[in-house]
């Protein structure tokens, strides 16, 4: 904190502009409300690409939203709950759902909290007066009304907590939506933070086959020692995965597919290696891109369910840390943080993070 009743962050303006570090007064709370002192945030790849122009966002805003931190005061009145329905103390190390919801519109009630009408989204929404610290690239968050909460366990280390609240929740919620994998194929389109984290995720729910498929050798290796039993790299081999598909399912198809690439190409192949009665989760196309041509009668006459995923709901979050806290040490998960810099170099953990093109950097108020 800068001194007495105020803290720092990053603001972003404008797209390919240093993020200026300004001193905020922290908020005074209302009930139920949370303030919680940043511990560190991981760079999504939405940032980067916010950063870069290549998606907007209200401004001025503060970014990031796979945010960990210590509960630093509560608001008045009855001390909020975490998830769990425990009351929140100060002092709890936590991590939360990536926006807040009302609870009473339409989309609350019909099981979606994650497009609630009056859905408020953290490191996604413009400074106001009234509410400033809203994202993780600060020293506070301030969390509030309708955030589901979940308190993480010290065990797992903040490089594998951090992304917790949006890649591994999202992965949670993409396996949910297609159903129970267990002695099952899997085909998962591409391997980043996402795809990784499925591979290590089906695998965990009895997975017989996890079929990893990218364009990056590297990202490939990696994803074997994330549980992926086939990985298949995209390149001149046009037949290479039809083929890997083919001996892993004895040509029947894959079960469950999840695309988390956002490629066109490989939502068009990932339907046509879908067995009969296949289950398809478009996850990863969330830009303006080409249409995904689907056949009618190639669904209709092969039973096969398609399914969009965007963002997750409050219990998917509470899956993901109960299987971070249970399995993170079965996968390298540690190592997809690779660097880490201080919240006064922000600018320069953009700038390595795009360069690099490492899976997730690290930031540290």
């Amino acid at each position: 904190m800068s001194k007495a009743g105020t803290a720092r962050a990053a603001v972003f303006s404008a797209p390919n502009r240093a993020l200026d570090l300004e001193t905020f007064p922290l908020p005074a709370l209302g009930a139920g409300e949370v303030l919680v002192r940043v511990t560190a945030c991981t760079l999504c790849g939405s940032d980067l690409h916010t950063f870069q122009g290549r998606r907007s966002t209200p401004t001025p805003t503060i970014l990031g939203h796979e945010i960990l931190g210590e509960v630093a005061e509560l608001g008045p009145s009855a001390a909020p709950t975490d998830l769990a329905g425990d009351p929140l103390a100060v002092g709890e190390r936590v991590t939360w759902t990536i926006g807040a919801s009302c609870g009473t519109c339409f989309f609350c009630e019909h099981a979606l909290p994650q497009k609630c009408e009056r859905l408020s989204k953290y490191g996604h929404e413009a400074i106001r007066r009234e509410y400033v610290f809203s994202g993780g690239l600060a020293e506070y968050c301030h969390l509030l009304r309708g955030t589901g909460v979940v308190c993480v366990p010290d065990r797992v280390p903040d490089t594998v907590a951090c992304p917790a609240n949006c890649a591994t929740a999202t992965v949670a919620a993409a396996l949910r939506t297609g159903g129970d994998c267990g002695g099952e194929a899997v085909l998962v389109q591409g391997v980043g933070m996402l795809g990784l984290s499925a591979c290590a995720m089906a695998r965990v729910q009895g997975a017989r086959e996890v079929i990893a498929v990218d364009v990056d050798a590297a990202r490939l290796k990696l994803a074997a020692r994330f549980g992926a039993t086939r990985q298949v790299l995209l390149g001149d081999d046009e037949a290479a995965l039809p083929n890997a598909v083919e001996d892993a399912t004895s040509g029947r198809g894959v079960d469950l597919a999840l695309e988390l690439s956002g490629a066109a190409s490989a939502m068009a192949a990932g339907g046509d290696l879908l067995r009969i009665g296949g289950r398809y989760v478009l996850v990863g196309a969330v830009f303006p891109g080409p249409p995904f041509l689907v056949s009618p009668e190639r669904v209709i006459r092969r039973l096969l369910s398609i399914h969009g995923l965007h963002n997750y709901t409050p219990d998917d979050l509470v899956t993901a840390v109960q299987f971070l806290a249970h399995h993170h040490d079965d996968f390298p998960f540690a190592e997809l943080v690779q660097s880490s810099f201080p919240l006064s170099d922000v600018n320069a953990a953009f700038d390595h993070a795009i360069a690099s093109r490492e899976l997730r950097v690290l930031v540290r108020p």
